[in-house]
């Protein structure tokens, strides 16, 4: 049906506008319909944005700031941004951030030994004096099982059975006297300190982490100053900085 349509179209007289007539030349060329059509095109377009900018003057709020009123200026009757002055070059942001990452990798490197010697000093025991762990024993017949007493087998009193460090035998007890705390309230004042000190160990832990993954990320924004291509593998987190592939280059 399509085809037909095109094929009598084809076969249509061409419908021209008349000229100016000969009397009225003195007017200049007679308006054809696609030059009023653009003419009104035109003044639409105007009119709309007259309009606009109309609407806008009355909607402004007289309190209003942007820093585009102070950071552009006009230009052949055009608003351009100012251009902004470079503070640092280049060179100097890389010096910049060698020097933060050395400040932290120094504070990284002074919590990894404070760490150490608490270790040291806690030997990673139970602050509370009891075994998180379990220990079996092994017997040969049912009567063992039901006779088996802890402390003679460990050889030790049984008020010292429950303690994970620290646990004398009965020989040592009787040869040597007892060292350090023997009464109960400065035994718990002690715990109560050694558990602090595992609390503070765990935070410097965790902070000796967080400070390894920063160090990480300074480094890793410093290399995308570099002008090799790349392309970011793994997105950034907030423990693990963000992964990208560099181009190979050879270098001279």
């Amino acid at each position: 049906m399509s085809s037909f349509r095109k094929a009598l179209k084809s076969k249509q007289r061409d419908h021209k506008e008349r000229s100016q007539p000969g009397f009225r030349k003195h007017l200049g060329l007679l308006e054809k319909k696609k030059d009023y059509k653009l003419r009104a095109d035109d003044y639409h377009r105007k009119q709309k944005t007259l309009n606009a900018l109309r609407k806008k003057a009355m909607d402004k709020n007289p309190d209003e700031f942007y820093f585009k009123m102070i950071r552009s200026q006009l230009q052949d009757g055009v608003h351009v941004i100012k251009e902004k002055q470079e503070e640092m070059t280049e060179e100097q942001k890389k010096i910049m951030r060698t020097q933060d990452i050395r400040y932290v990798e120094m504070k990284r490197v002074a919590e990894a030994k404070k760490i150490e010697r608490l270790k040291s000093e806690l030997h990673l025991l139970d602050a509370d004096g009891k075994q998180q762990n379990k220990h079996t024993f092994f017997v040969d017949t049912k009567k063992e099982v039901e006779d088996f007493d802890l402390a003679t087998h460990l050889n030790t009193v049984p008020e010292l059975v429950d303690r994970a460090y620290n646990r004398p035998t009965l020989d040592t007890l009787v040869k040597k006297s007892v060292q350090g705390a023997v009464a109960p309230r400065k035994i718990k004042r002690l715990a109560k300190k050694r558990r602090l000190q595992y609390d503070e160990l765990c935070q410097r832990i965790d902070r000796e982490k967080k400070m390894f993954v920063i160090t990480q990320k300074i480094q890793t924004r410093k290399d995308l100053q570099d002008k090799n291509k790349k392309v970011k593998v793994r997105k950034e987190t907030a423990t693990a900085p963000a992964v990208y592939k560099f181009e190979a280059k050879r270098k001279r």
